[in-house]
């Protein structure tokens, strides 16, 4: 049976956590929140670029995590796995791509669970997608996931979801109880640290990086009148904890902030917080993604976890957008030292 507690406490964590993909978007975030934290040991695992938080309690190790053996080694006495690593399947990425880094990705998550399963880790959090729901004009909720086929150009990701979390809860059931499978199924993440790179970025940190560096016309991909459920990445962290420390059966869980907003709302809500005129405004439609609705219901999330996500979207913005800001600075006056 889920135990559930109190939703203060159950950010508290003890023992030995494992986080792959220490370095990317949501690694970095998560390291930043237990990094110090009384009572705990953390394995942070890279593939090539080291994690710039750092702590006493995070131990670096270097990995590929596509290799079995690389796996199972960095497994050894964890009591907790918290697996965020993985390419990202972006618009631009699906563009050039229409599979995208599935193989990678299926790869990489099956030897993390394999290896876990295997060090008799407790409990294994890792980052599923809503991209594997079908097409629906009604909020999604966790039964309907295994429904019908994800909607293009989902495909390719949403069926890895979907395979992976099958094996996962298969693990989970033959391990009568020793192994824990959490999958989360999150929306659209955004906040500090997120790839602000054109060519492999989400649509909205591409927004928000051109609204910053005050581009006239301003391009955004696509019409601007998808729909999309956008929660702020400290939530994010929120959940993966309080669901690692909470639940003891495996489960799948929608994590959103159960508003959606489209890419032009989002840009009016930027725009006025930057107090920013332009001229003119470009979509491109071949950039973009479909114009599709996806709203989530989390009710099951408030439920079993009394997860409730606290970041207001203007909030969340104008965070992140004043992390990019510093980060712009920052860059410049080290070019400028340079040269």
């Amino acid at each position: 049976m889920r135990n559930c507690v109190n939703a203060a406490n159950s950010l508290a964590t003890s023992g030995t956590l494992l986080v792959a993909g220490a370095s990317g978007f949501i690694g970095t975030n998560f390291l930043q929140r237990v990094a110090q934290q009384p009572g705990i040991s953390v394995i942070a695992v890279y593939r090539t670029r080291k994690p710039i938080i750092q702590g006493s309690n995070i131990r670096f190790v270097q990995a590929d995590l596509g290799d079995r053996e690389q796996c199972w080694n960095v497994m050894k006495d964890v009591d907790q796995v918290f697996m965020f690593a993985g390419k990202l399947s972006t618009a631009v990425v699906l563009k050039n791509n229409p599979l995208g880094p599935v193989t990678e990705n299926t790869a990489i998550n099956l030897n993390m669970l394999e290896a876990a399963y295997l060090a008799g880790v407790k409990t294994y959090v890792w980052l599923s997608s809503s991209t594997g729901y079908p097409q629906s004009s009604s909020p999604l909720v966790e039964d309907m996931f295994f429904e019908e086929n994800p909607p293009a150009p989902y495909e390719p990701v949403g069926w890895m979801s979907r395979y992976v979390e099958k094996i996962g809860a298969l693990y989970s059931l033959h391990s009568k109880g020793r192994f824990t499978v959490i999958s989360l199924r999150p929306t659209g993440i955004y906040g500090p640290y997120d790839d602000f790179e054109f060519d492999t970025c989400h649509a909205l940190p591409a927004l928000m990086r051109r609204i910053l560096e005050r581009q006239d016309p301003i391009e955004i991909w696509g019409s601007g009148k998808d729909e999309r459920d956008y929660i702020f990445v400290d939530d994010v962290v929120d959940a993966c904890l309080m669901a690692a420390n909470t639940i003891t059966d495996s489960v799948a869980l929608n994590i959103g902030s159960g508003t959606t907003y489209s890419l032009n709302q989002l840009l009016e809500l930027m725009l006025t917080s930057e107090v920013y005129g332009f001229s003119n405004m470009v979509h491109r439609g071949d950039m973009g993604l479909p114009v599709i609705r996806r709203m989530i219901n989390c009710d099951h999330a408030k439920e079993v976890l009394n997860f409730q996500a606290k970041t207001g979207i203007e909030e969340g913005l104008h965070r992140t957008m004043d992390w990019r800001r510093r980060k712009m600075k920052s860059e410049t006056m080290e070019q400028v030292v340079c040269v």
